[in-house]
This record gives C-alpha cells, sequence and structure tokens, in this order.
C-alpha cells in the first residue's frame, strides 16, 4: 500500500510536469477504483458529485461528511486523492486551521482552499481570503504530510466577471505559498492564456467550462492540471435519467444495449485492491 508521504511526493512531481494532464473527479469509491484502473495518476474529488450520492445539492455536506468521504478515497487507491475542501468548512480562520489538520488525517495529498464564503453566499474580501490561504499555507508546512494545497478564486464561478480581480487574487495566493492555483468560471483559451501569463505557479483549468479545447489546447495556454468538478458525475447521471423516460414512456428497455461490462468492470474494481 502507497503511504500518504509517498501519495503527496507523486502529486508533487505532477505538476512538475511540462505537459498538462487530466485529474478526474470521482464521487463514490466504485468510480474512483475504476479511474485508477483505467490509469489516471490522481483524483480530485467533487463536492457536488459528493453532494449527490447523499441526495442532496452541492454546499450541503457536513465537516464529518466530507471528512469520512475522503478516508474512504484515499484508503480505496494507490494514487494521490485531492481533496475539494470549499472554504475549510468554516468561518473562523482557527476553525478552519483546525479542519486542515482533521483532513491531513484523512490521508489525502492535497486539498483546495477557496475564497467564497457558503454560508454567506459571497467572496471574502481581498485581505481576509489572503489571510485565509496564508494560515492554511502555515498548517500544513506543520503536518507531517507535504500537502499539495491549492488556492482557488471564485470570483468568475460566483457570478463576478471580473478577470482583474481573479488575477489580483491569485497573484496574491501565490505570494503567500499556495502551490497550485486555480479559478473555476474560466470560459475561453484567451481568458486562460491571461491569467497563467501572470502566475508561475502551476494553473489548474476546469475543463468542464470549455467543452470544445482538449488537452494540448489547455496546456498551450499555461494549464498545468486540468479537472471536471462535477461533469463525470452528471454524465453518469443521464444515461439514468433517459432509461428512465424511456420505461415510463415506452415500457421499452432498448437502453440495456448501453450497459457497461459488469465482468470488466469488477476487473477493474480488482485491480485496485
Amino acid at each position: 500500500m502507497t503511504t500518504q508521504i509517498q501519495k503527496c511526493e507523486a502529486f508533487a512531481r505532477l505538476h512538475q510536469s511540462e505537459t498538462a494532464w487530466i485529474i478526474p473527479n470521482p464521487w463514490d469509491v466504485g468510480s474512483a477504483k475504476l479511474l485508477q484502473g483505467r490509469g489516471f495518476q490522481a483524483l480530485a474529488t467533487t463536492s457536488s458529485g459528493f453532494a449527490y450520492t447523499l441526495g442532496r445539492a452541492d454546499g450541503e455536506v457536513s465537516l464529518d461528511e466530507k471528512l469520512q468521504h475522503c478516508r474512504l478515497l484515499s484508503a480505496a487507491t494507490d494514487i494521490p486523492i485531492n481533496a475539494d475542501f470549499e472554504n475549510g468548512y468554516s468561518e473562523h480562520l482557527s476553525d478552519v486551521i483546525e479542519n486542515i489538520k482533521r483532513l491531513a488525517e484523512t490521508g489525502i495529498a492535497g486539498f483546495s482552499i477557496e475564497d467564497f464564503s457558503r454560508e454567506h453566499h459571497q467572496l471574502y474580501e481581498f485581505s481576509e481570503a489572503v489571510e485565509r490561504v496564508q494560515a492554511a499555507v502555515e498548517t500544513v508546512a506543520d503536518l507531517g504530510a507535504p500537502l499539495v494545497l491549492t488556492a482557488r478564486a471564485e470570483n468568475l464561478l460566483r457570478g463576478a466577471d471580473d478577470l482583474d480581480d481573479t488575477i489580483k487574487r491569485l497573484q496574491a495566493f501565490e505570494a503567500v505559498g499556495a502551490d497550485v492555483l486555480y479559478a473555476p468560471g474560466i470560459k475561453s483559451l484567451a481568458q486562460l492564456r491571461t491569467v497563467t501569463a501572470s502566475l508561475e505557479k502551476p494553473f489548474n483549468v476546469l475543463a468542464s467550462f470549455m467543452p470544445g479545447t482538449n488537452v494540448a489546447e489547455l496546456g498551450e495556454c499555461g494549464a498545468n492540471r486540468i479537472s471536471l468538478g462535477g461533469a463525470l458525475n452528471f454524465a453518469a447521471i443521464n444515461p439514468v435519467l433517459d432509461a428512465s423516460v424511456e420505461m415510463i414512456e415506452k415500457g421499452t428497455f432498448d437502453w440495456l444495449g448501453g450497459r457497461a461490462d459488469g465482468a470488466a468492470v469488477t476487473e477493474l474494481l480488482k485491480g485496485s485492491d
């Protein structure tokens, strides 16, 4: 079994790659094991995808539920797991620090902290946002495992269409020691190029906002890591919705022809044990 420190070191090495790479987002242990079995070198949790498994909307998962989710995914896989840790699950900085320490105990190799308050549904003021990232950096430095910290600037995702402020926040997060920068909501290669040109640290781009692009193009525009958010989860849900409509409206089972091969899935799951 790969140790947490080995996973952290492998995760850090991935971010030194000169070519862009994909970090897909499983939503449960089964999907995590399948993705590892297919050959991906790291995985990231998805807050919306995990919330779906509990029958809830994004943002409605408790801290204890998230920690258990991270613990299960980390134990089930031999590759790095990056945790979407939202805003640290608290408005209070002292609690965020303690929550990060608890998160580190789950076996994850990295995590992200965002500058959006889930409680007040607004961005943190600039200075507070930077302070929270800096506190996360300092907390990681005191841990027994070198977790990779990703700092997220959320304004493009939250309706504040201000690229200059996005860059300002990312540069500040970089300056206080974040390992990776991330601004979900970038919608064009031109935007991506503008943002990454202003940064030196590895940058994560959310591919679900740029469906017409490919890995090579995103890499040429400065992306290092490419994530999917909840897109894989919603892609998996769609066949269930379509099959439901067919059965209710037509009474047929044509959808059975699109099933995954059960034996092949079982082999992938066994291969991850």
